[in-house]
């Protein structure tokens, strides 16, 4: 079993960073398909943020963070990151991280996804 454990986050200004980790525990990451990063803004539904498969060198990203974030991956240390630049007031969400076992042609559909993390705030101040 995959236990995902998620550090990182807190409240930062407008145009500031952040970085987000993603340790996996329990089997090694990259044994799953692929892993993603979701965040759930208040009254919103969950949205892909991020993500990749282990098999493929390019990442993907909703339009809104492209240019601004950035995710990699560390397979020494079986963790995943989630750098955030530039940060806006709308990004303010609880940010997740989850892991899919199974290939799909998508990987925007949190609803796919096996593994996840606990969550962490994610607050932007204007």
């Amino acid at each position: 079993q995959l236990q995902l454990a998620q550090s990182g986050g807190g409240l930062v200004q407008a145009g500031g960073s952040l970085r987000l980790s993603c340790a996996a525990s329990g089997r090694t990451f990259s044994s799953t398909h692929a892993m993603g990063w979701f965040r759930q803004g208040p009254g919103k539904a969950r949205e892909f943020v991020a993500g990749f498969r282990w098999s493929e060198i390019g990442s993907y990203y909703v339009d809104s963070v492209k240019g601004r974030f950035t995710i990699s991956r560390d397979n020494a240390k079986n963790t995943v990151y989630l750098q955030m630049n530039s940060l806006k007031p709308e990004d303010t969400a609880v940010y997740y991280c989850a892991a899919v076992e199974t290939y799909y042609d998508t990987l925007d559909r949190a609803g796919l996804y096996d593994y996840w993390g606990q969550g962490t705030q994610v607050t932007v101040s204007s």
